[in-house]
């Protein structure tokens, strides 16, 4: 970050005026910075941090006016065609994407750091079996710092780095076991042949009774792209809570496990499972029509269209789009779900209505409908939000700690009493 020349705010206050230094980053708009404010005995005050940068980044950047979401520079719909989860996880991770050698090397390391250790699978037990899979990974993934704590020196940058690999393996073989304890099947192991997908789809589906089960290749390709797709979006609820809990110095399972209780909430991972619930609500294809019409007189909601940071559309919904389209046609599926989605989408893209108003289908409106065609449960959807979005978390857990860094304390409007005495 580095002072724009000649550029400051002069703050009025109280008769005095306050001289707010102006910094420019790389892209993006300017930014005020106010500590100054605090020696004049007054906080700011932002509720929801709106219009407040809270850090420093060169993880990713959005323009939700223009429709842009870049990864240290590339464009998303790049990342999700021509490069895979992974080396989207290394260019988080490192600042450049891997060449052929330093991919081969990175993948190796996410393939010998899948498996848990042992005890870990007993810790599901502890758990009811109509327990609601995110509750299970906050519990697992905060435990993991019991298993893995000789290796928790947050200040040794090879212990950081060794933690960040562990989570990105680690995470898709409890997501998979948290399924399978909730239907009562067995685990099922991660077998180190498999691309990072296509394993974490063999763990979800496989049974013991069925050795020869193999991944459509068309379906581990979607799952890949999903969690390219999710991989990072900045300084969003849950990456701010990763960062809040990091300030404390607290170990980076227990900031991951935060991180996920933070996406568990329905304004924020539970986007696509609720598009599902609407599916449910609508009933069938003849209801779509008399639905849009309750939509523009604002009766009801419309979810998986538009976004509240994208004012013009999703850069992230092309290719999830053409994805669904691909696994739909693998499928062969004749979903009446699906349908009405389909039509529900049809309508949105032709109808002035939702176009003047950017009404656009969304990431979570096709990824929802491309993990239902995969015939995962909507229980299971802020899980794999969670596992894709765990690099995004652990990259802005490193890059705070490979620099100086303030323990987070955001500031209040007190409105309560004032001082008062107990009289009896």
């Amino acid at each position: 970050m580095s002072a724009a020349t000649g550029k400051k705010a002069v703050l009025q206050l109280d008769g005095k005026e306050i001289e707010l230094p102006i910094y420019s980053g790389t892209l993006g708009p300017d930014v005020i910075d106010v500590k100054d404010v605090l020696a004049s005995g007054h906080f700011t005050f932002d509720p929801g941090f709106m219009a407040t940068a809270a850090c420093e980044s060169k993880i990713t950047f959005i323009d939700g006016d223009k429709g842009v979401l870049l990864h240290r520079g590339y464009p998303i719909d790049q990342l999700a065609t021509q490069a895979d989860y992974l080396e989207t996880c290394y260019l988080l991770l490192n600042g450049e994407l891997p060449n052929a050698e330093q991919k081969a090397e990175f993948d190796a390391k996410v393939r010998n750091h899948t498996m848990v250790h042992d005890q870990v699978s007993r810790f599901f037990n502890g758990f009811r079996r109509d327990a609601h899979p995110m509750a299970i990974m906050v519990g697992v993934v905060g435990a993991l710092s019991a298993f893995y704590h000789n290796g928790l020196d947050i200040e040794d940058v090879n212990h950081r780095e060794i933690t960040a690999i562990r989570l990105i393996a680690k995470i898709p073989t409890l997501a998979a076991w948290s399924y399978k304890y909730t239907v009562g099947q067995p685990f099922i192991y991660p077998r180190n042949d498999l691309g990072y997908a296509e394993n974490f789809l063999h763990m979800m589906f496989a049974t013991p009774a069925d050795r020869d089960y193999k991944v459509n290749p068309v379906l581990a390709r979607a799952m890949d792209r999903i969690f390219t797709l999710h991989a990072d979006h900045e300084q969003n609820a849950s990456t701010s809570t990763v960062r809040l809990a990091g300030s404390t110095g607290a170990n980076p399972y227990a900031c991951i496990s935060a991180g996920i209780s933070a996406l568990w909430g329905p304004a924020h991972g539970g986007a696509n499972e609720a598009v599902l619930k609407m599916l449910d609500e609508i009933g069938s294809v003849e209801n779509v029509a008399e639905f849009m019409e309750k939509v523009k007189s604002k009766e009801v909601k419309l979810m998986g269209f538009g976004h509240r940071v994208y004012k013009n559309f999703d850069p992230r919904a092309k290719v999830m789009k053409q994805t669904c389209d691909e696994v739909l046609e693998a499928l062969g599926i004749q979903d009446p779900q699906l349908a009405l989605a389909m039509e529900l989408e049809r309508i949105a893209l032709s109808d002035e209505y939702f176009i003047k108003r950017n009404l656009y289908p969304n990431v979570d409106f096709y990824s929802g409908i491309i993990l239902k065609a995969i015939g995962i449960p909507t229980e299971m959807f802020t899980v794999i939000f969670a596992l894709a979005r765990t690099v995004g978390w652990i990259s802005h857990w490193l890059e705070m700690h490979s620099g100086p860094y303030k323990i987070g304390r955001p500031r209040q409007l007190y409105t309560g009493s004032t001082q008062r005495d107990i009289k009896r």
